[in-house]
Parts: structure tokens; C-alpha cells; sequence
């Protein structure tokens, strides 16, 4: 008789530069939206973790802020957040798009990798947007530069190869224990998952500045005894007053738009019918404040 294989577990570690698709790639992988996207660069701004369990494994993936030059205190935060993963986790997946060429960002984060004793991945996205002859060179232009332990190349957005990169990184993961429950796929509280996703939608609909100026602050998530509904108030905090005004609208548009389309995600996560009401306030030069950042839920014992 054969005997069963162990239950393998481990912690993995997502890294690149800002938008080459690594909450796509972590969300793709388990099937549900727990990390927000965008267009936008620095979309992620805190390390989120998704779990992904199936009989024989657990895998903790920690999709982590682009690593980028930081310029205040916010990005500073950001980027600490996402070099510091690289120390407690059994493997690291180095994220490049293909569709853009190897730069100073990429250059920066190599040199970092050389320097941990964790398996690394190379993991090449956007394969979908290349034509299939124009890979192999891409590839020979990272091997120079150190030696990983796989290469694969994948498209996120359409789940192309994820099966093999899954079964890649089962490989290089010890046996261990399942630190969460089957069914859980985060273990973020709601609270942060909601802020997240009305902070998405402000991506979404807004240009220039505002996009990087915004945080969300949760203020409650109540039942209205009289009409059973989940009753969801959040904080735009915006860093000016023009903004605020572009933030609410003409009349109320833009934050009624915001709302409206935050609403069905958020109903889509709890599972049921919510009230959202979202104030604006501002908090001038929030992201170069340290206790600011603090009360926006960006603390350095984070890192």
C-alpha cells in the first residue's frame, strides 16, 4: 500500500516593482478578490496575505507593496513592508512583467535577493501580451543576473502556467502544519478588506494625484435593528481641500459613483444586503505624518 505523501506548509512571498500583477496573480490563485487592483502604481500599500489549502498543502502567500524609491514617509513604509517579507518566508516569487523592459527597479530588488539564503522564483508575467519567441531572451536576460531555483512564466490575469507554478513552489515546501481553517482565505479582519475595497474604486475613478493621496478610515460596521441591514461608515481622508472637492463631485456624483460600485463588492464579500455611507475629511500631508500613518493603519511594528 502507498503511503500518504505529508501535509506540506509554508509562507510565500510575492516581490516586485508596483503593478506587474502580483495581486491579480494572488487573487487568480485563490479564486476570490482579498487584495484590491488597479492600473494605478502602489495600488498595494500594506503586506496582504491569502491562503490557498488543499488536501496535501497550505500556502500563506503574502502579496507585498512594489518596491519603488519612496519619496515620504508613506512610501518609505511601503517598501519596508516589502523587503521585510523576504526574511521569515520559505520562498520568494520574483514578479516582472514581460511586456516592460529589466530597469533600475528590477536591478534593486536582484541585488536584495542575492543576499537571502530563501529559494527564489523567477515568476514572468504578461505572457499573453508577448509573442512566444520573444520569452527566451527575456528569460536569458534574468539568469545572468542570479540563479533561480525555477523559472515560469505565467499570465496572472488568465491563469496561464499557475497550475505549474503551484506545484513548483509544493516542491520546495516542508512538511508542516495547517495554520489556518480549510475554508479561510485571509486572515485580514473585514474591516480592513471593506476600507480596501472602497479605496479601489477611488483608483479606479480618479486621476493624477488623488489616487495615491487617499486612505480609508473605517469609522463602523453596525446592524440597524429597524431595517436589518449592515450599516458601513467609512472616512475618504484626503490630503487637501481641492481634493475633497474632486473626490465628492459635481452635485455628489463622483462619491455617490465611488459608493455605489464599493457597495456591491462589499455585499458580494459579507454576503448580504449593507448601507454604506462614506464622509470625506481632510488630514493635510497625511502620508509624511507618523501618527497619522499610525491611525490609517500603516505602523511601522508592521515591518
Amino acid at each position: 500500500m502507498q503511503e500518504n505523501k505529508p501535509f506540506k506548509s509554508g509562507f510565500v512571498s510575492i516581490v516586485g516593482r508596483p503593478n506587474v500583477g502580483k495581486s491579480t496573480l494572488m487573487n487568480t490563485i485563490l479564486g476570490e478578490k482579498i487584495a484590491i487592483t488597479s492600473d494605478k502604481a502602489q495600488t498595494t500599500r500594506n503586506n496582504i496575505r491569502g491562503i490557498y489549502t488543499t488536501e496535501q498543502e497550505q500556502v500563506v502567500f503574502l502579496d507585498t507593496p512594489g518596491i519603488h524609491k519612496p519619496h515620504h514617509r508613506l512610501g518609505e513604509f511601503m517598501v519596508k513592508n516589502a523587503l521585510s517579507s523576504l526574511n521569515d518566508v520559505d520562498l520568494v516569487l520574483f514578479m516582472v512583467n514581460v511586456t516592460q523592459r529589466k530597469g533600475p527597479g528590477d536591478q534593486f530588488i536582484i541585488e536584495r535577493l542575492k543576499h537571502i539564503h530563501t529559494p527564489v522564483f523567477l515568476v514572468l508575467n504578461k505572457i499573453d501580451q508577448i509573442h512566444p519567441n520573444e520569452l527566451p531572451e527575456i528569460v536569458e536576460g534574468y539568469k545572468k543576473e542570479m540563479d533561480f531555483k525555477e523559472i515560469i512564466p505565467v499570465s496572472a490575469m488568465y491563469g496561464n502556467n499557475l497550475q505549474t507554478l503551484l506545484s513548483d513552489i509544493t516542491k520546495y515546501l516542508q512538511p508542516g502544519p495547517q495554520y489556518y481553517a480549510a475554508d479561510q482565505v485571509t486572515d485580514h479582519p473585514e474591516y480592513f478588506i471593506v476600507g480596501e475595497l472602497v479605496r479601489e474604486k477611488i483608483l479606479h475613478l480618479t486621476q493624477e494625484e488623488i489616487p495615491h493621496s487617499v486612505a480609508i478610515q473605517m469609522e463602523s460596521i453596525e446592524r440597524d435593528e429597524t431595517t436589518d441591514k449592515l450599516h458601513v461608515r467609512a472616512s475618504i481622508i484626503v490630503e487637501r481641500e481641492s481634493q475633497k472637492g474632486i473626490v465628492i463631485g459635481k452635485r455628489g456624483t463622483m462619491i455617490k459613483e465611488i459608493g455605489t460600485r464599493a457597495r456591491k463588492d462589499i455585499e458580494n464579500l459579507l454576503g448580504e444586503a449593507i448601507f454604506l455611507e462614506l464622509f470625506v475629511k481632510v488630514k493635510k500631508n497625511w502620508r509624511d505624518r507618523p501618527m497619522r500613518l499610525e491611525e490609517l493603519g500603516y505602523r511601522e511594528e508592521d515591518y
